[in-house]
């Protein structure tokens, strides 16, 4: 009996060791990972949806980047779900009926893309819900993570962000390969009625989050007016410490990105089917999850400066080597368009995680104690707005020069300004902290803070896999996996 007891005892250690990167095992735990594993899912109709707007929509490449900048509004907005679950309770719950409401949404909104969806408004409209959907979700569990993120050394910082990235990852890699395998044989409607299922694992695993029942009396007591919380975050943001990177970070994502036009070039000139572009997708999850693993296992503890100077040069560097898929130059050199887009594809994504990962942890330590929920939602708020403006310049550059569904002329002229455009920000690294920016930013004084926890103010957003992957600006998004939270 002993012997089995220390059995468990230290398999459960090394579960919590190793696979959960020291993070305790909990109900609540569990629920959080679920949700974020079902985001990663939801990438089973990322190419149904692309392959839908293009084909069965008949829209040009100009007008699904603009589409796709129109459906991240949501997570623009995120504060404002947040404010929502705040002040208005549900049953005198904050979070669970919304996390039990968003999945609901998420099922209805896929359910009438499979069904009702005949035009680009209509089309636009449903995956603004399916958007709304994730956001909401995201909103709630997000401020858990920030709170405990709060709790970590530097040494230990994006533990638990590493973590809940890799169960996306990981979602996203159990159904890669099928998101276009199912293409082969089932039509795109038919993929959305599967992935109608998968929102409804949310509300299943609602009830699983720690919440006390709010009474009247407490809501009453506990009340925290939006003017007092907009005060909370102006004294937060207008410290030099906070603003200085939330505004390099914001340049820094809003350079113009060639996603879209990327993805017509791959089906349309270079023939590639759904099928293959599965497999592209199985090998970008596969990378995500290496730079996950390199960044949490020798990386974290690398300055922001540095971390984020160098992956970006990298990056650039290399997403210009899609240049020879664009003129077609690998061919010349004897290596198919097939094998060098895996291997293109797989190096440009791990450089681009592990360019990700320090920004989320730079987002949640920039936030002082007593708003930390409220910052971080606001600060990924303003990095979706950043990453709408990325595609709607890109929307705007691919129409300049002309490239459409059938002309790719100028995709390489595309290709080199979208990547020489990545290091604009270069001169502005300075704006970024030297050290840990818990240091250096300003704690609000007690009378300051809110009455409530800070998991009951503004739940922010770590973006998943349905719209915040395809807003995620770094220079992988120039291969033929169309980034379709994301947020």
């Amino acid at each position: 009996m002993t012997a089995n007891s220390f059995e468990l005892k230290g398999f459960k250690k090394l579960i919590q060791d190793k696979i959960l990167f020291g993070n305790r095992p909990t109900p609540e735990l569990f629920a959080i990972l679920t949700i974020y594993f079902v985001q990663g899912i939801l990438g089973l109709a990322r190419l149904a949806v692309s392959f839908f707007l293009k084909d069965d929509l008949g829209l040009t490449p100009a007008q699904v980047a603009a589409l796709m900048g129109i459906a991240s509004l949501p997570w623009i907005i995120k504060p404002l779900f947040g404010f929502m679950s705040d002040g208005l309770p549900i049953f005198g719950y904050r979070r669970r009926p919304y996390l039990i409401l968003s999945g609901f949404l998420g099922t209805i909104s896929w359910l009438a893309l499979a069904t009702v969806v005949n035009s680009a408004w209509t089309a636009t409209l449903v995956l603004l819900l399916t958007s709304i959907s994730v956001a909401v979700s995201d909103v709630i569990v997000d401020s858990l993570i920030v709170e405990r993120a709060r709790e970590e050394t530097l040494s230990q910082s994006g533990s638990l962000q590493s973590l809940s990235w890799g169960f996306s990852a990981l979602g996203g890699l159990l159904t890669a390969y099928f998101s276009g395998l199912l293409l082969e044989h089932l039509s795109s409607n038919q993929v959305f009625e599967i992935t109608a299922t998968f929102p409804l694992i949310v509300s299943a695993v609602a009830g699983l989050i720690t919440e006390e029942k709010i009474t009247q009396a407490d809501s009453a007591e506990q009340s925290f007016p939006v003017k007092e919380q907009i005060k909370q975050l102006w004294g937060a943001i207008k410290q030099k410490t906070v603003w200085l990177p939330i505004a390099f970070l914001f340049v820094w994502q809003a350079t113009p990105t060639a996603d879209s036009a990327f993805f017509f070039f791959s089906t349309n000139e270079l023939g590639f089917e759904p099928e293959f572009l599965g497999r592209v997708r199985l090998v970008t999850s596969f990378a995500s999850l290496i730079g996950i693993f390199l960044f949490q296992r020798y990386l974290k503890t690398f300055p922001f400066r540095k971390i984020l100077g160098w992956s970006t040069v990298i990056a650039a560097s290399l997403g210009m080597t899609t240049l020879l898929l664009v003129t077609h130059a690998n061919r010349a050199l004897g290596i198919d368009d097939h094998w060098f887009s895996l291997g293109d594809s797989l190096i440009l994504t791990v450089v681009g995680q592990i360019t990700w990962m320090p920004v989320l942890v730079l987002s949640a330590r920039l936030c002082p104690k007593g708003v930390e929920a409220t910052l971080f939602a606001l600060l990924m708020s303003i990095w979706n707005l950043s990453g709408l403006l990325s595609h709607e310049l890109g929307a705007l550059l691919t129409s300049l020069l002309g490239v459409t569904e059938n002309n790719f002329d100028k995709l390489w002229l595309l290709v080199i300004i979208t990547n020489l455009s990545t290091l604009l920000p270069l001169p502005f690294l300075g704006w970024l902290p030297s050290g840990d920016p818990q240091e250096s930013v300003k704690e609000l004084a007690p009378a300051e803070a809110p009455v409530h926890s800070a998991g009951g103010l503004i739940e922010s957003s770590i973006l998943p896999d349905l719209v915040p992957e395809f807003v995620i600006n770094t220079t992988s998004n120039n291969n033929q996996d169309e980034q379709f939270k994301s947020s």
